[in-house]
């Protein structure tokens, strides 16, 4: 290897390490990006932002407000055609389909019916792919091949009112997951080689937030919000660390993990932080602050250079000073060009609320509805700017201040509502709308 030519044994190094299923760090493999945290990395933003962007492909692939999960080369989209979701693998470059999985799903019935197609966004880890369909089915396929490995219905059919809507997260071998009804389900880690229950913690049932990772001094939590509480489970055995009460009907948004502190925000309950600290056998969290001014109901809020920025469900673009609590600036609707709409989407997209006790569920007063949300909508730390997709498909391109609002551009990306998350990769932008998937670049 003496007289090896450096850059072709990088290529050649990164096709080994791509073929052996590594998530690299500007893949988007999960629910808010890498590290759940809807931070951007490898994505340089263009001096100039043009009024259009340039489209390469569209792809019709059904029903769904999941996010897409990119790693490598592949793009991983979860919808609904008709009585089945699929899973589909596409090549990321042209849109072309690599490989799919349909299984039948059971119908959407009740308030939220106007969103019959998955809410959970795929989990792409370990060469493998989870999903976790909107009538509470878990699922693992080949990363590469689309060959189902397992399949879990133990709570097929019991979801919470407004169905399943929060992303499994995968850490140290297993998938961990929030299924059931708000009555009767809980939090489980399954094995995932074998798709075998590890653990599970079932004292309060799912809501409609993705739970987070945290470690505290060595010691790895998973941060789950639950039908009236916020918990903190050890990821090893399932064993409660710490809780607190939390509930909110129709919340969906994601605890919010920034180092060793957590911030939990919510319908009504604007946003409360937390500092972790082991003590003992034990852990302990000291509230920081408390922020009763801006609540949030279908987003879930970005931590970007101390400052917290969110769109309350009254759709203003907020921030926050992540240090101290108190809030910075705020623009209201008309100025943040945000939609105007009725109630809910959910698990970062759209649904959320509790269960009442059987099976089935709806979602709350959307009465079917398929416009743009109240409340909705994802922002992501993309480096020098903030991006921000709102369900009227726009996508709108900030600063990261806590002077003022400042919007760099705002761009139509879409014909349908959006409420996944925009996937950005070095000039790439992934979009999912009500049943397309398009790939635009920025330039």
């Amino acid at each position: 290897m003496k007289n090896a030519n450096p850059r072709k044994c990088s290529v050649a190094v990164c096709a080994i390490l791509l073929g052996a299923g590594v998530v690299w760090a500007e893949d988007w493999p999960q629910w808010r990006g890498p590290n759940r945290d809807a931070k951007v990395t490898g994505f340089v933003a263009p001096k100039t932002w043009p009024k259009e962007l340039t489209k390469k492909w569209t792809v019709k692939v059904g029903d769904g407000v999941a996010t897409p999960a990119l790693v490598g080369d592949k793009l991983y989209v979860f919808s609904r055609e008709g009585n089945d979701e699929i899973i589909r693998c596409l090549n990321a470059g042209t849109g072309e389909k690599i490989w799919e999985d349909k299984s039948p799903a059971p119908g959407v019935r009740g308030p939220d019916s106007g969103y019959p197609g998955p809410r959970c966004s795929p989990t792409v880890a370990e060469g493998k792919v989870v999903t976790l369909g909107v009538g509470g089915t878990l699922s693992c396929f080949d990363a590469a091949t689309g060959k189902k490995l397992w399949r879990n219905e133990d709570f097929k059919g019991e979801v919470p009112q407004f169905h399943t809507a929060s992303s499994p997260v995968v850490v140290d071998g297993l998938c961990i997951a929030q299924v059931g009804s708000a009555d009767d389900g809980g939090v489980f880690a399954f094995d995932m080689a074998t798709g075998k229950k590890k653990w599970g913690w079932t004292e309060n049932g799912p809501a409609y937030a993705s739970p987070a990772l945290m470690t505290v001094d060595g010691a790895k939590l998973v941060i789950a919000e639950t039908r009236a509480k916020m918990v903190a489970l050890n990821v090893a055995d399932g064993k409660l660390a710490w809780q607190t009460p939390f509930s909110t009907r129709y919340n969906a948004a994601s605890p919010i993990v920034d180092g060793q502190t957590l911030i939990c925000a919510g319908q009504g309950k604007g946003a409360t932080a937390y500092h972790f600290e082991k003590k003992g056998d034990g852990f302990v969290a000291k509230e920081l602050w408390k922020n009763s001014e801006k609540s949030v109901m279908y987003n879930t809020p970005v931590v970007k250079d101390g400052m917290l920025y969110g769109i309350t469900d009254r759709n203003d673009f907020f921030c926050i000073n992540a240090q101290s609590g108190k809030t910075a600036w705020s623009v209201a609707s008309a100025k943040s060009g945000a939609p105007a709409g009725g109630p809910p989407p959910a698990g970062g997209s759209p649904p959320a609320g509790g269960q009442p006790k059987g099976k089935g569920g709806g979602r709350g007063g959307m009465g079917g509805m398929r416009g743009p949300l109240q409340g909705a909508g994802s922002i992501v730390d993309a480096g020098s700017v903030l991006v921000a997709l709102i369900p009227s498909s726009q996508l709108v391109v900030f600063e990261p201040s806590d002077k003022a609002f400042t919007e760099i551009a705002r761009i139509k990306v879409a014909s349908s509502p959006t409420y996944a998350y925009p996937v950005l990769v070095d000039n790439r932008l992934f979009v999912k709308d009500q049943d397309s998937v398009t790939l635009y670049t920025v330039q």
